[in-house]
């Protein structure tokens, strides 16, 4: 169905582009294959319109003329829908490159390829590589979530959305109906911000903890999109990045990088462990699980008790 009908929208683009003159609904009728099967004139009038619409949503610049003998005819200036031309910095065009990579992990690898193209012909210099940032390290951003793709689409068309979404410390998934705004990836994992509708508030998901399919919503968004949606530093804010106090753990010596990098301090205990003191802000019992028996909280003991709970948690899940 959304198959063909970004079909239809394409032979009605180009059936008004490409006109030199206003034609009216009875050509285009005549022009559009998909409206020659519509069973009255009162459903091609409301495919039509709904058509044009969305057309003129997504940037096309269509005119209604009025002829002399009171006949609306419609057409779209190539003038009037040219794009200027496109110059990237070097800069600019690496970061192009490593969103290209994004897609081909994505299955979109074919659009990744067409978009490139399309910009080479748009003066995209030719000794420039989009693909290579200018660094001997790789950036690689992976996505391995079948969340990813539908979600990304549902951020460009502003589509709400439903999924099953199990928390850390939650032994069920539970239903969430959210309206998308943006998705960034953020120390590997890929987070989506959104409105939460069953909360009443913005939320962040991390996107391996979505189980199912993500299912389409009819309707608009019933909340305003910010002008900056700032996921990483919800999401940084939640792991303990923006801590104003301090934690005591003990950590299995060889293990926990991550954790030793963030540590002020270390002691060697012997027997196999060290024992850390690292910054403690909302959302560090939810990591410090992920390093499973290679961790024990020593103090605060509710930041102990958080992490037994999401432990059990897990168990009986």
């Amino acid at each position: 169905m959304a198959i063909a009908k970004a079909e239809r929208l394409m032979n009605l683009a180009l059936c008004l582009l490409g006109t030199r003159r206003p034609l009216s609904k009875r050509e285009l009728r005549e022009s559009v294959e998909a409206y020659l099967e519509a069973g009255s004139d009162d459903s091609f009038n409301r495919m039509f319109e709904r058509d044009k619409d969305d057309l003129r949503e997504l940037g096309l610049v269509i005119e209604t003329v009025e002829s002399l003998d009171g006949e609306i005819g419609y057409l779209a200036r190539r003038d009037s829908n040219r794009l200027p031309p496109i110059t990237l910095d070097a800069e600019e065009a690496a970061a192009l490159g490593l969103a290209a990579k994004v897609w081909q992990q994505a299955r979109l690898a074919g659009a990744a390829s067409g978009a490139l193209q399309k910009l080479r012909a748009a003066g995209l210099p030719e000794d420039v590589d989009p693909y290579e940032p200018h660094s001997a390290l790789e950036p690689r951003i992976p996505v391995h979530e079948a969340a990813f793709e539908p979600l990304m689409l549902a951020c460009r068309d502003r589509r709400p959305v439903g999924f099953d979404y199990r928390k850390a410390n939650a032994a069920q998934p539970e239903p969430r109906h959210v309206e998308p705004w943006a998705l960034e990836c953020w120390r590997g994992h890929w987070y989506l911000a959104g409105f939460d509708r069953d909360r009443g508030a913005e939320r962040v998901f991390r996107l391996s903890r979505i189980t199912g399919r993500v299912r389409s919503r009819g309707g608009r968004f019933t909340a305003q999109v910010p002008d900056v949606v700032t996921v990483r530093e919800t999401v940084a804010s939640w792991a303990g990045e923006t801590a104003d106090r301090s934690a005591r753990i003990r950590l299995r010596t060889g293990a926990g990088y991550p954790l030793r990098a963030k540590a002020t301090a270390v002691r060697e205990l012997g027997d196999g462990w060290d024992e850390l003191e690292i910054p403690y802000g909302h959302g560090l019992d939810a990591w410090l699980v992920e390093f499973g028996p290679d961790v024990v909280v020593l103090e605060p003991a509710e930041l102990r008790a958080d992490v037994v709970d999401r432990l059990r948690a897990v168990a009986k899940g």
